[in-house]
């Protein structure tokens, strides 16, 4: 084996997000195996590479994990550069691990390169810190997505043992987690946003309360959408006024 593989954050969709060594490689790549979800503008930065969608969308038809790693390793024996492009950042609920466990079976070099994550972008669209002094010194990122056969799931009791808790791949079961965290105590009037295609011209903030959760999630789109759960999005008409003005000068 040659060549190295890259697994590279893409950030959360605005180009212009990506950090610099992310940026350096896309235009040294041979090969790019990017997601369903990284912005064309990033795409446009790996001049010389041949450009593979492999993408997964929720509820969707999608490339298998292992015919992705098999496909990385074919690869690294043919280029010297080899990208494996993931939305926002590998680490966090990108599968990184399963190519990195099947890169290291078959000796094949890899580096990781980190990526802006969801929360992050979402919580700057929102114009709040996701720990706050007095308020959140404890954050969680969970999502309530599991595959089959994987191990149970309990991601509700992060949440409910959190300050402030960022739900990724949730907004398609906003009634389920409503129910199930109301369930298990927390309270119907803890405030609640969503932020749709973060970063992006198209994007949206949605807030309220965990009671109003199903009917905030009915009104996203197709884009991702991140949920957030906390004291720290108590101002509410707040973070939709910062939310509107930045929308009118993007």
């Amino acid at each position: 084996m040659t060549g190295r593989v890259y697994l590279v954050g893409a950030g959360p969709g605005a180009p212009d997000l990506l950090t610099l060594r992310a940026a350096e490689i896309l235009h040294r790549a041979d090969v790019v195996f990017h997601d369903a979800l990284v912005h064309p503008g990033t795409l446009a930065l790996a001049v010389r590479a041949d450009k593979i969608p492999v993408g997964k969308r929720s509820g969707r038809r999608s490339t298998a994990q292992n015919f992705i790693n098999k496909r990385l390793i074919d690869a690294a024996a043919r280029h010297a550069v080899v990208v494996r492009l993931k939305g926002g950042d590998p680490l966090l609920f990108g599968r990184a691990q399963e190519e990195i466990a099947a890169l290291r079976r078959a000796g094949v070099d890899f580096e990781i390169v980190p990526g802006v994550t969801a929360a992050a972008a979402a919580a700057a669209e929102l114009g709040v810190s996701l720990t706050r002094r007095g308020i959140s010194r404890h954050v969680v990122f969970v999502t309530p997505r599991a595959a089959e056969g994987e191990r149970d799931n309990d991601w509700a009791a992060a949440v409910l043992t959190a300050d402030t808790a960022v739900v990724y791949m949730g907004a398609g079961l906003a009634g389920e987690i409503s129910a199930e965290l109301t369930a298990r105590g927390m309270s119907p009037a803890t405030p609640v946003a969503l932020v749709e295609n973060a970063t992006l011209p198209g994007r949206r903030v949605l807030v309220g309360t965990l009671a109003e959760l199903p009917a905030l999630a009915r009104r996203t789109g197709d884009g991702p959408t991140t949920l957030l759960f906390g004291e720290v999005l108590k101002d509410g008409a707040a973070i939709s006024a910062r939310a509107e003005a930045s929308l009118k000068q993007a």
